[in-house]
Formats: structure tokens, C-alpha cells, sequence
């Protein structure tokens, strides 16, 4: 093959052990603090491989394939992991698609439903779960046990096994006495090495493969300047779920490095996140805004040493600008980035250009605050309602395309969805978004969340940003709801960062109305005790849709002349 050895993942391992075997991984479990070094990593990882091959799992192993493909499936067998982020996991990372087997990660977060219907989707062969999982898991089983019936075994990530009325077997036991080396197979690089399903929020769950090829690449990538680059002193915590989008790559990232890895466990509170941040030294960690809006309340309370922290990665949706001032006040920088399941996820990463660098802080503040330069390798198009280009001149609206290495073509099994989202080769993301003259691309909405008020857009995510800013708003979310006149009007729910909420929705509409036109400003603001969240973590709002669906709570409100001509 032209260029030597194909682009796989196995090379990355291969030189984290060898140029750092003594780097450590930490991995806070349920049985405390565990360190290793990459040396022994490397032979655990060993030992899975082994364990997977005896078990009939990996290169020449093919899967069956419930969704009609059956022996044609290119890759080896699926094998699940229901897991939080620990060293355990992070094995399954390389051990799993090293022997050639495919690694599909579960959102333990998503209904039972969801859970059945994509490991019946994937034929998964072996599913990885936690401890405190198992109850989750059981639930899924006994109450769709059809849905299961291609899974030989249940691992319990631990050294044993507590009362189940699961087939299962301790981690420890299924790897204990295997070598700790593996004759790793030459792969291809079109081999498929992940999966991951899209939350489904919207309807059924889609799977997302990943090749070989496309890790390595989106690897790649994201390890250029112009991505989220991890050297060698490095500390890196992934927040963000190692089931969500393998951790944004974090771990596979992080080893071609060769950067220390910390992994925060089961459910971190953010005092066990500014402990790890504190005692491990961590340099880069990143995950969704809510994990860093738990921080910052902790760290106004509470002494934290937060010196070590360089990085801070936001994803998911995107921080608010009070929260890129906080860090910032606190010497560490908050880089936004952007990405879906579709694009291994990540797509776009906001750094401050060379040309921008002397601009003054507010100037390089709005920058930073919105989704970023593509990262190099991608291409990227933003096209109108009527299919054309817009310019970019940080105005004109569109729904964002992108196409790549690692941007996947296709859904798994699922021709229709295929066919509606894709098009000449450009996965079409559903984001609106506008790009500015310097080439920053600024996420406005998803297409389902824009507000579209007597003709005109509304951006629901800049009013949340703008209404967290506030000092009383601890969260926000802002819904279209049905209008008899303007088809459209903004309800915004936030929930009080203090004790006085009843004076808190008329200040509210005059804080929006300070920065925006009166047609921009919601109709009415109802504080509520908890914005509902999705399974990634992410503001829940086809949830707040559904309950606030009838719109009555915005229903003559607006007066003729506060509306879009």
C-alpha cells in the first residue's frame, strides 16, 4: 500500500508505550483512585485482545447483522460498553478495535426504548457495563429481552460481579491470566472500528460507523495547531461522556500525544472535578457548558486552586459570554468548539487568527465566543432555503454543510434517513448558522430551534446566552411557542440563581431589550426549578416544546408595533 502501514488507530498505542511507557493514566472508580502508566496500560489492552480472540471476537470474526446485511458486514463482531469514564473503558478503546472487532458505545443516559432498540439495531455480541449500571441495563433486558438475544455476554467492569440476574463476568476474571502481549492483525484501514448512536431526541436513534480511517484522521486533525493540539505535558480530562462521540477523541488524542490521562469516574460533582483539576494538575479538560457552569458556582464558593488549567474545551452548545469572562479572569481559556455524532465529532474549534492577535479584548472576546475556524482537513458550505450559497459576511443566515475524512456519508442501516440528510457528498447538519468575513463560523440555532416570528429569525441560543448573563440566571432556555398572528413568538424559562423570583421575568424582558429589538424580546420569562436535560446533556427542549406547546403563556402579549415588520 503506497505511504506504508494503513492509517489505524494501533500506531497511536504503539508510541505512547513506547516513547512514554512511565506517563500515567488516573481513573477515579468505584473502588477509588487508580493509576497506572502506559507501560501497563499496554498490557492490559493485551490481555482484552486476548481475551476477545478466545472469546471468537475481532479479525475474521464476521458479525451478524439483524438490520439485513448479515455476512456482507465488513468488520468484525459488535461489542458494546455501558460505561462512565474510567481506565476500564479507555482499555476497551484500543483493545476492542485492535483485534478488528467493532467498539459501539451506549448512552446509559437514553430510555430503556432506545437502549433496546440500538443494541438489537447493532447486534452487539458483548456488552462492557458498570456496577452501578447493571439495575439500567437489567431494566432494558427484562423488559425487551428480544432486543438482546444476539448478546453472548455481560462484563461487569470490576473485579466482581454483585447479585445480577444477568449472565455475567467480572472484568478482571475475563482478562486475568492472558498474556500481556497480541500479535495485532494488519487492518484495513476501511475497516469499521466504532459505532455510536445520535441521542434520538427527535426519533429514532441513527448509528454512526467509524471506520479505522476515520479515527486516525479526525486523530489527525484535531492534533494540528488549528484543533485542540495534546503534547507530551499534557494532563487531559475528558468531563464530556467517553459513550458521547468517543470523548470528542479526547483518549485516542490524547495517546498519539503521549499525554497523561485523567478520567473523572461515574457522575462527577463539580468538587470531585476541582480535586482531580487540583491534584492530578490537569492542563485540558472539556465537556458541555452545564459540567462548567457546576464549576464556576464552586469555585466562587470554595477555595480552588484552578493554576494548572490551560484549557477549558466547550461543546455541545455554547457558553455563555459571563462564562469565557470567569475562566478568563481565572487565567484559563475557554476554547469553543463544535461538532456532531456525524463528524467523529469534532468540526470546528474557535482560535484567535494570527492577523487578530493584537485586537483588543472585546474584539478577540466575540471571536472566541462563537464556534470557530473549520478545522483543517474539512470543508464546509452554508447554503439558504432555496439551496444556494450565502456570503459570508456575518449576516446572511443557512443551514451548514460539511464534508471530510472523518464526516461519516451515511447512517447505519438506515437508508431513509440517509437520503433526507445527506447531499453531494456534504452531510447537512441542521445547524443555521452565519459566517463572518475572517471565516468563523457562528452556530445560530438549530434548524428546529430557530424562532421564526412574522417572517423574521430569532436565534433562541442568543437570548439564553444573554439571559445567563444576567447575575440572577443560573440557566435558560429559550422555545418557540405558537402565535395566532406571528406564527412564532419566544418563551423563555429560566431558572433563579437566587431567592427573589418574582420581580425576575419584567427585569428580564428589559435586560433582553437593552441589546435586542422589542420583537426579539420573549413574551414572557417563567422561572422554573430545573431546565429539563437531554441524555448528552444538553438542554432538553422538545421536552419544554411539549410542555409548552399550547402557548398560552405568550398568547397577546406582544403589542402590534413590537413585532418584525
Amino acid at each position: 500500500m503506497p505511504g506504508g502501514s494503513p492509517q489505524t488507530l494501533r500506531p497511536f498505542l504503539w508510541r505512547a508505550r513506547q516513547l512514554y511507557p512511565e506517563t500515567e493514566v488516573v481513573s477515579r472508580t468505584h473502588e477509588g483512585i487508580v493509576r497506572y502508566d502506559y507501560d501497563a496500560y499496554g498490557d492490559r489492552v493485551a490481555q482484552l485482545a486476548n481475551a476477545l480472540a478466545s472469546a471468537g471476537y475481532g479479525e475474521g470474526i464476521e458479525a451478524a447483522d439483524r438490520a439485513g446485511r448479515e455476512s456482507e458486514s465488513p468488520g468484525g463482531a459488535r461489542l458494546a460498553t455501558f460505561c462512565w469514564n474510567h481506565h476500564r473503558h479507555f482499555e476497551t478503546y484500543f483493545g476492542v478495535p485492535g483485534t478488528g472487532a467493532q467498539l459501539h458505545t451506549i448512552n446509559p443516559l437514553l430510555p430503556d426504548k432506545h437502549v433496546q432498540y440500538i443494541v438489537e439495531n447493532a447486534a452487539d455480541r458483548t456488552v462492557f457495563v458498570d456496577p452501578s449500571l447493571l439495575p439500567k441495563l437489567e431494566g432494558a433486558v427484562a423488559d425487551g429481552p428480544d432486543a438482546f438475544e444476539t448478546v453472548e455476554r455481560y462484563v461487569v467492569m470490576g473485579e466482581s460481579v454483585p447479585d445480577t440476574d444477568l449472565d455475567a463476568v467480572a472484568y478482571e476474571s475475563f482478562i486475568d491470566g492472558q498474556p500481556t502481549s497480541f500479535d495485532w492483525p494488519d487492518l484495513s484501514e476501511d475497516r469499521p472500528a466504532g459505532l455510536c448512536y445520535t441521542s434520538g431526541t427527535t426519533g429514532r436513534p441513527k448509528g454512526v460507523e467509524y471506520t479505522q480511517q476515520m479515527l486516525w484522521s479526525h486523530t489527525m486533525g484535531i492534533q494540528s495547531p488549528q484543533g485542540i493540539p495534546l503534547a507530551d505535558d499534557d494532563v487531559v480530562m475528558p468531563v464530556v461522556p467517553m459513550f458521547h462521540v468517543n470523548a470528542w477523541g479526547l483518549p485516542f488524542s490524547a495517546t498519539a500525544g503521549g499525554a497523561k490521562h485523567v478520567y473523572p469516574g461515574p457522575k462527577p460533582e463539580p468538587a470531585d472535578l476541582a480535586g482531580l483539576i487540583e491534584d492530578e494538575g490537569v492542563t485540558v479538560t472539556a465537556g458541555v457548558p452545564t459540567v462548567w457552569l457546576g464549576l464556576m458556582e464552586h469555585v466562587k464558593e470554595n477555595d480552588v486552586d484552578l493554576s494548572s488549567l490551560d484549557r477549558l474545551v466547550v461543546g455541545g452548545s455554547a457558553a455563555p459570554e459571563a462564562m469565557i469572562r470567569f475562566f478568563d479572569d481565572h487565567g484559563v481559556e475557554l476554547v469553543h468548539a463544535w461538532g456532531m455524532t456525524e463528524t467523529a465529532p469534532v468540526g470546528t474549534v474557535s482560535e484567535v487568527k494570527h492577523g487578530l492577535a493584537e485586537a483588543d479584548y472585546e474584539t478577540r472576546l466575540a471571536k472566541r465566543g462563537k464556534q470557530g475556524l473549520v478545522v483543517p482537513g474539512l470543508e464546509f458550505r452554508v447554503v439558504d432555503d432555496e439551496g444556494e450559497e450565502v456570503p459570508h459576511d456575518g449576516e446572511a443566515f443557512g443551514e451548514l454543510h460539511v464534508r471530510g475524512p472523518w464526516v461519516t456519508t451515511e447512517y447505519f442501516a438506515r437508508p431513509e434517513a440517509t437520503e433526507a440528510e445527506f447531499a453531494d457528498g456534504y452531510l447537512k447538519t441542521g445547524d443555521v448558522v452565519t459566517v463572518d468575513p475572517d471565516g468563523y463560523v457562528d452556530i445560530v440555532d438549530r434548524a428546529k430551534d430557530v424562532i421564526k416570528s412574522g417572517g423574521e429569525w430569532i436565534s433562541s441560543q442568543e437570548l439564553e446566552n444573554e439571559l445567563m448573563a444576567h447575575e440572577d440566571v443560573a440557566e435558560a432556555a429559550v422555545i418557540g411557542v405558537p402565535h395566532e398572528r406571528w406564527q412564532e413568538r419566544p418563551l423563555a424559562l429560566v431558572v433563579p440563581s437566587g431567592d427573589d423570583a418574582d420581580s425576575l421575568s419584567d427585569s428580564l424582558r428589559d435586560h433582553i431589550r437593552q441589546q435586542y429589538p422589542d420583537w426579539w424580546v420573549p413574551d414572557n420569562v417563567v422561572t422554573i426549578d430545573e431546565i429539563p436535560k437531554t441524555a448528552t446533556g444538553k438542554f432538553n427542549k422538545k421536552a419544554l416544546r411539549d410542555e409548552y406547546s399550547d402557548g398560552s403563556l405568550v398568547e397577546g402579549r406582544v403589542p402590534d408595533d413590537a413585532a418584525p415588520e
